[in-house]
């Protein structure tokens, strides 16, 4: 089977349940986005929900979809940077208990961590302060990271650092590799649109984005913006919640529906939708089956709070795919 390395923020999700949008409202995020935040606001939020019950696992979009495809029995990597704390400790050993073989540098600056607010919606906001994770730069990729790797998975939380997602994606097309991209959060396509339409154009191949992302990219409602995207790339996914998913390769296109789901909270729904659909992709999976097992995937976690799906589920899931 082939192997895919991934290519993310390190972090650690906190993970609280809010009975309303207030909170998300007072420290000005846009709700259903991810924001980042300086180490004062960061500082400010932390003391805010002091008192609030949280759940803390390793996160970060292109970190939770190599989870993913590691407990599918995939041969994986990651590349991130943590700090030397309790934070960074939390994601290494979670890296490690998943068989995630870990290129992780350390720092002397905190580790990165993404506060989640959950509304009653299932809908959750970010607040993401990156620390160390940050700190990952183009010095750190070097040619050795990438060998005997097929496909190359990154998130597009990393736009922002366009010396580092140019040195990465340039590294693996020398290497005849497949580059994905999951474009993450609307407000980062908005943030970097320019440069992110000639980055998919030139470099990737597969393409993850939701309704409101592919709306950001396009400026289209989801069918036209799949053609759009489509046209740029191998393979275009785009993502409509509880309607499924549109899926076009070339000429050929498929709409993907959901399963059925008592949705909990959505943390984490599009990066394991991204690890089932490559997961079909290496296994030389049809467009519709892989989307399917993305869909499987995708409402599993969401009926979870977190982007951790528990082993028995991960036992349903794998008889599950051996009967798709």
């Amino acid at each position: 089977m082939e192997k895919i390395i991934g290519l993310g923020n390190a972090l650690v999700d906190t993970l609280l349940a809010v009975e309303n949008d207030e909170l998300i409202n007072k420290f000005g995020l846009p709700k259903g986005g991810m924001t980042l935040v300086n180490q004062e606001e960061y500082e400010k939020i932390a003391k805010e929900i002091v008192l609030f019950d949280k759940k803390m696992a390793s996160g970060g979009s292109a970190a939770n979809t190599i989870h993913g495809l590691a407990k599918l029995g995939v041969d994986t990597a990651f590349i991130g940077k943590i700090g030397k704390d309790k934070v960074g400790e939390i994601f290494k050993n979670d890296v490690l208990e998943s068989n995630i073989h870990p290129v992780l540098i350390e720092s002397s600056t905190p580790s990165g961590e993404a506060i989640a607010f959950i509304t009653p919606d299932s809908e959750r906001t970010f607040a993401t302060y990156l620390g160390a994770a940050v700190e990952l730069s183009e010095d750190d990729i070097t040619d050795k990271l990438f060998e005997g790797y097929s496909i190359f998975h990154i998130e597009g939380y990393l736009l922002y650092n366009h010396p580092l997602m140019l040195k990465a994606v340039k590294i693996a097309k020398e290497k005849g590799m497949e580059i994905s991209i999951d474009m993450a959060s609307f407000n980062v396509v908005e943030d970097n649109l320019e440069f992110l339409r000639d980055f998919v154009r030139q470099y990737i191949d597969i393409v993850f984005a939701n309704e409101e992302e592919a709306k950001a990219f396009t400026g289209k409602d989801p069918e036209e913006a799949l053609e759009e995207i489509a046209a740029m790339c191998k393979i275009a996914v785009v993502k409509v919640g509880k309607k499924g998913s549109f899926i076009k390769k070339g000429s050929k296109k498929v709409q993907i529906g959901v399963i059925d789901v008592d949705s909990i909270d959505t943390t984490g729904a599009g990066d394991l939708y991204a690890a089932g659909f490559l997961y079909g992709l290496v296994n030389r999976f049809d467009l519709e089956k892989s989307g399917k097992i993305g869909a499987l995937l995708s409402g599993k976690v969401v009926e979870l709070m977190g982007p951790k799906i528990c082993e028995d589920t991960w036992n349903t899931i794998r008889a599950t795919i051996r009967e798709i």
